[in-house]
């Protein structure tokens, strides 16, 4: 099974990047719940137009009569799919069809679309999604092409914790991730962001005892700012920081795990769990003290084997972030850890011994964000 991954990468903020990307969140969350309602409707048409030539094909009475009765099966055009959904306040936004490349003080209008053109189904109210999450996605909309992007995700972010369908939910991380490139992982510090700042190096400043402070690993702040010898950071310049900490929820139904700063989503991976008769355990850990390691030595407990990880066949993958469990069925148990893998088919399925498996790549960004000692994972069913 080939796996590909793909990294995040550290770069410069790109609002109009970002607000393009956002033109089209709504359009794709309408798309994602609209497709089966739409696929209904035109069963519904081709029943019609079925019973329309069947009455059609009926011979007249006679040579004088040759009125028939048919089935007027012509619909009513439908209307380009553009701007909210005015019949119910629990529609999902769409967002103009027509890219925003330079930020303005007034919300983009949506952009009507040629009758000719408008191919796309109506848009559909979505059950689910509650009013206030709706509205919120539609603030976020505005508030991006505006270049508002702080606000765009503090709205986004706090709609997930409303009342949201699957495909709508799934949409909104998406594009939360998204925005993290922006925010986040690049070297500028969004205005109005309170969980980055600019800091001007002090003499005598060592990275890793300045990243203690701010509750995150020094890997996070290297990659973020293009470090490659921390030992030569040098007085007066000006790097970004992270006010931390990182944390994680593991979803074992759903086999994921989601990485948030102080409650920001910020990402989500692809996870593999332990095997029923080794099911990883529920509850809250924390990473622990000193527990992060580079491909450390590891004894099979079933085999008894001594791996190093120069071993060509060393299972652990590239990092290893032990684990302590402080809450729940987690409390007092250890030999726990998020750890990589040989075998990247197994990501997704109940395979390990209990353990936290990840892609090898993502193990990588987890162990640079995750800080020993502080940082907590919990697991929910």
């Amino acid at each position: 099974m080939k796996v590909e991954y793909r990294p995040y990468q550290g770069r410069s903020g790109n609002n109009s990047r970002t607000r393009i990307i956002l033109i089209v969140l709504a359009a794709a969350i309408v798309g994602l719940v609209a497709l089966n309602r739409w696929k209904k409707k035109q069963a519904e048409q081709a029943q019609l137009e079925e019973s329309s030539e069947a009455v059609t094909a009926v011979e007249p009475a006679s040579k004088n009569d040759l009125r028939t009765t048919t089935v007027d099966t012509a619909a009513e055009p439908l209307e380009p799919a553009v701007g909210s959904v005015e019949t119910d306040s629990t529609a999902v936004p769409v967002l103009p069809a027509a890219p925003v490349t330079q930020p303005s003080a007034e919300p983009a209008q949506p952009v009507q679309a040629p009758v000719q053109d408008a191919v796309q189904p109506a848009p559909v109210v979505d059950t689910i999604t509650s009013p206030e999450a709706a509205a919120m996605i539609r603030q976020a909309v505005q508030d991006a092409t505006a270049g508002k992007i702080i606000s765009a995700r503090d709205q986004l972010n706090h709609a997930l914790k409303l009342n949201l369908s699957d495909p709508v939910r799934d949409e909104v991380k998406k594009q939360l991730t998204k925005l993290s490139d922006t925010w986040l992982f690049s070297k500028q510090v969004a205005v109005g962001d309170t969980m980055t700042e600019l800091y001007k190096v002090q003499p005598g400043d060592v990275l890793a005892i300045l990243c203690r402070k701010y509750k995150v690993p020094h890997e996070a702040i290297e990659r973020i700012n293009g470090i490659t010898n921390p030992e030569r950071l040098q007085a007066g310049q000006t790097i970004k920081v992270i006010h931390g900490p990182f944390n994680a929820v593991v979803s074992k139904k759903n086999f994921t795990m989601d990485i948030y700063l102080q409650g920001i989503f910020v990402k989500q991976y692809k996870v593999g769990l332990g095997k029923i008769e080794h099911d990883t355990p529920t509850g809250k850990w924390k990473a622990t003290a000193g527990g992060k390691m580079i491909k450390p030595t590891w004894t099979d407990p079933d085999s008894g084997r001594v791996y190093q990880g120069s071993d060509p066949d060393y299972p652990l993958g590239s990092r290893w972030i032990a684990l302590e469990g402080l809450e729940g069925d987690a409390r007092g148990r250890t030999g726990f850890a998020i750890h990589g893998t040989k075998e990247p088919e197994t990501i997704g399925t109940r395979a390990s011994r209990g353990c936290i498996r990840l892609f090898n790549g993502d193990v990588v960004e987890v162990y640079d964000l995750l800080e020993a000692g502080i940082s907590e994972v919990v697991v929910v069913e």
